[in-house]
């Protein structure tokens, strides 16, 4: 699709959910978890339904489905140059069978409408807009489209090789080695996929749009997902989720660059949680510290609780500086780094550290954990922040002796 038609559908599709966004903004806004993204309360599986929420009424949902097994039955990486940012989905002929009955859901469901839909070799996003009120629940709409990728499924795949998993070696239409012979799926190639006419796993995965400008991030995360697939693809160590990584006496949930706890210079983050003028001034100074510090090669560490600690991390991704976050929660188990945390993670850049277990349901994080999250940032960091250290730098800063 030429750009300048896809910037103008986006405008077009804006325009028309502006309404309905800010709505959303008001009656439940979204929370950004700082190194998680944007998190709404859920309850205990990503394939339950947001409770409360009218799936038949007016709204707009990023789709997710999962071949079943993780198969990657649906396309193959590709590349047009050895750069990531040419990376792209070639869909297999079951594939585009699968696209076609995405794009034919609106001859079913009138009240539906397709704005957009990615494949991936062993998964599929889209988004679909419910423009007024249906007579159906909206899983009755996927529970549709599956019927008809169960279909070409049975046509294409059983009894049959094709469509089937690329194997490692094999050579891409342009003549180099497939990227498909790793990454997603191919843990699970030794598993036998059942034989039941069943394309997709149970179930389905909706993303309900609750915010102002969360529609334009929708079109964004679906367009970028193969360079995305590219990049763990190329970084496979620092997208693995370590459940079990030893630091001191402590364990932790890990993702990222492990070799960033070695480096000779680690800096701890932390900042008063106020906003008076005092405070907000020296939260300046810290940001100014600690980027020239990062700048050199330092690693900052960072709870990220208060305000400032947030805005200094914000701030030293855009920076492309390394950094370390201790998280309150744990890791899902596919978990992905959410916007620039993911290109960070890929560069080496990032770690992500939790000492505490994965949970689904959204907690506030308590006095007693702030202090422990403060404390293991101490730990980790060989330049701890004290208050003799804010004093000094105030009192040089203010030209005093």
């Amino acid at each position: 699709m030429p750009l300048l038609y896809s910037s103008f559908r986006i405008i077009f599709v804006s325009l028309c959910v502006t309404n309905y966004e800010l709505k959303a903004m008001k009656s439940n806004p979204a929370i950004y978890v700082e190194g998680v993204g944007w998190r709404r309360e859920r309850v205990a599986s990503l394939l339950r339904r947001l409770k409360g929420h009218d799936y038949q009424g007016r709204c707009i949902y990023m789709i997710t489905l999962c071949t079943e097994g993780r198969q990657p039955l649906l396309g193959r990486l590709m590349r047009r140059t050895a750069a990531v940012a040419s990376a792209y989905v070639e869909p297999t002929e079951l594939g585009s069978e699968v696209e076609r009955c995405w794009r034919e859901i609106p001859k079913h469901y009138p009240e539906v409408s397709v704005l957009a839909f990615q494949v991936m070799p062993d998964h599929i996003h889209g988004i679909l807009f419910v423009t007024h009120e249906m007579a159906v629940h909206l899983g009755k709409v996927i529970n549709g489209f599956k019927v008809g990728c169960n279909r070409a499924y049975r046509r294409l795949v059983l009894g049959s090789s094709e469509a089937m998993p690329q194997k490692q070696g094999q050579e891409d239409r342009i003549g180099r080695q497939s990227l498909a012979g790793s990454g997603e799926g191919e843990k699970q190639r030794g598993c036998k996929h059942p034989e039941h006419g069943m394309l997709f796993a149970p179930g389905y995965h909706d993303s309900v749009l609750r915010g102002k400008g969360q529609l334009e991030n929708m079109f964004r995360y679906i367009a970028d997902n193969p360079r995305r697939l590219a990049m763990k693809r190329d970084n496979p160590q620092l997208f693995r989720v370590v459940n079990s990584l030893k630091v001191g006496e402590r364990t932790f949930s890990a993702i990222g660059n492990q070799w960033l706890l070695e480096h000779p210079i680690r800096l701890q983050v932390r900042c008063h949680n106020n906003k008076t003028p005092e405070n907000l001034r020296l939260i300046a100074l810290q940001k100014e510290y600690f980027f020239a510090r990062g700048r050199e090669g330092g690693v900052l560490v960072s709870p990220c609780i208060s305000a400032g600690e947030k805005e200094i991390a914000r701030a030293a991704l855009e920076e492309k500086l390394p950094l370390i976050v201790l998280l309150e929660n744990g890791f899902p188990p596919l978990y992905k780094p959410p916007g620039k945390y993911f290109d960070a993670c890929c560069e080496g850049r990032l770690l992500m550290l939790a000492p505490w277990a994965y949970h689904h349901e959204r907690r506030t994080i308590s006095r007693e954990q702030c202090q422990a999250l403060n404390s293991i940032s101490a730990a980790l960091s060989n330049e701890v922040w004290t208050t003799v250290f804010e004093q000094d730098l105030l009192r040089y800063t203010s030209g005093e002796e």
